[in-house]
């Protein structure tokens, strides 16, 4: 079996040998061969070189191009010039419109109302001294009638006793005559005793005559005492009277209750027939003369203003009420500021007097505004757009057509705008427009009005975000 293994493999090492291609190669094809790949090779090389040869004779012919001279690139800017002075920043501030006198119309007497002014409605105007309502003055008027006769009969037991003073004098002067006159007797009497003419007996009349003449002036004294002690009394009887006919007029006038000023009607609460009590409420009124605005300033704000005048009241501020979308601008001026600080504010409060010119639209408490403040006042300041300043610490200026840097320090903002100070001079020629390549020496023009005639082509604008255009 082994035998038989062996012999098939060598059959099978036989049949390969022969079917091998090699084996059947003749020396002429292998020739023919390496001449095909000699002669490929040799035709790409002819190739290559004629390409290159042809290239090399397109360079050395080909026409010289013209070439344009490059030109410098011409910002066209917007300025503004430079004016050294005074600047005040304005402050916008918001603020709420209050009444700055308001009054409850009370009733001053009981009664029953008889009349209502029409114009008595919330929301109207009322002039000073309209008359709002009427009380029923028939009592009043009788109660002045009253007091009035009492004053009249108190008037003329004045006079009565006026008269029995009178009267008291009079017999006060007649006593002291008839005095004189016992005296005058009881003297010579007195004499005649003393030559035997008349007793003892005579004199001690007289005597008793001046006695009673003087128990007589005592007496009349002491009526005309009583007599002026009423005459007084009197007088005080007519005071109270006075007063008391004063009061009894001054409740009748109080049956009719009258605008104390330039009023707006805010509540009301009157009606025919309605029966009111003493301090019943009828209307509430606001002063539409009257009107202020509180406004909040930080510790920063009002520290500032108060360094710089030394004084907030008095500082004008600016109203700004808008009314469908369009602004009514009031005038007014800082009048008083709060006694205490308005913690949950952050600030203090300030309230401004709003002045209202007849042609305004009337302002009406509860109102929110804006109000506008100046600010601390900077000496020797200028005020820039806030998109002038490069950085932090510069801008730049056109002197000849070209960006100048002047240094400068900002100092406050004004809205969009900034006030500074540094080392620019009134007159110079601030630029405005925002360049992308900003820096020393930059050439820059104004556009041109479009009345004048171009000369040449307009020059790129700079603009944020756009890259420079020119000319080469």
């Amino acid at each position: 079996m082994l035998k038989s293994i062996e012999e098939d493999a060598n059959r099978k090492r036989s049949d390969v040998a022969f079917h091998t291609p090699d084996a059947d190669r003749s020396p002429t094809r292998r020739v023919i061969l390496v001449g095909k790949l000699l002669l490929q090779a040799l035709l790409a090389g002819a190739i290559l070189f004629g390409a290159y040869k042809g290239m090399q004779q397109l360079i050395l012919t080909k026409p010289e191009v013209p070439t344009r001279q490059a030109r410098e690139i011409v910002y066209t800017v917007q300025t503004a010039p430079v004016e050294i002075r005074d600047h005040a920043p304005t402050l916008n501030l918001y603020g709420e419109i209050r009444a700055a006198r308001t009054a409850d119309l009370r009733a001053l007497v009981a009664g029953e109302i008889i009349r209502v002014n029409p114009d008595l409605e919330a929301g109207a105007t009322l002039d000073a001294g309209a008359e709002l309502v009427e009380i029923d003055p028939f009592q009043y008027r009788g109660a002045v009638t009253e007091a009035r006769a009492n004053l009249t009969e108190a008037r003329a037991g004045l006079v009565e006793a006026r008269g029995r003073v009178a009267t008291e004098e009079g017999n006060v002067e007649r006593a002291l005559e008839q005095l004189a006159f016992a005296e005058r007797d009881l003297d010579r009497a007195s004499q005649l005793r003393e030559s035997g003419a008349v007793t003892e007996r005579t004199v001690d009349e007289r005597s008793l005559i001046v006695s009673q003449r003087k128990q007589a002036v005592e007496q009349r004294r002491n009526a005309l005492a009583v007599e002026r002690a009423r005459v007084e009394q009197q007088q005080a009887a007519i005071e109270r009277l006075e007063w008391r006919l004063a009061q009894a007029e001054k409740n009748l006038s109080d049956t009719v209750l009258k605008a104390p000023f330039d009023a707006v009607v805010r509540e009301e609460n009157a009606a025919v027939g309605r029966l009111v009590n003493v301090n019943d409420v009828i209307a509430a009124l606001y002063d539409r003369n009257a009107l202020e605005v509180r406004l909040t300033l930080s510790d920063n704000q009002y520290g500032r203003i108060l360094s710089d005048t030394g004084n907030v009241i008095g500082r004008p501020v600016e109203v700004l009420w808008y009314i469908g979308g369009e602004p009514v601008r009031y005038e007014g001026e800082i009048v008083r500021v709060g006694a205490d600080v308005a913690l949950a504010r952050g600030g203090i409060d300030a309230f401004a007097s709003v002045r209202v010119t007849p042609d305004q639209p009337a302002l009406r408490p509860g109102a929110f505004v804006e109000v506008r403040v100046a600010d601390r006042t900077y000496e020797n300041s200028a005020r820039i757009p806030e998109a002038a300043l490069y950085g932090t610490d510069h801008v730049y200026v056109m002197e000849d057509g070209r960006t100048v840097r002047r240094d400068v320090r900002p100092v406050a903002f004004d809205g969009t705008h900034l006030i500074v100070e540094g080392d620019l001079a009134s007159g110079d020629t601030l630029i405005v427009t925002r360049l992308d390549e900003a820096g020393e020496g930059v050439r820059v023009a104004e556009p041109k009005a479009p009345s004048e005639p171009e000369a040449q082509t307009p020059a790129p604008s700079a603009a944020p975000g756009d890259a420079p255009q020119g000319t080469r």
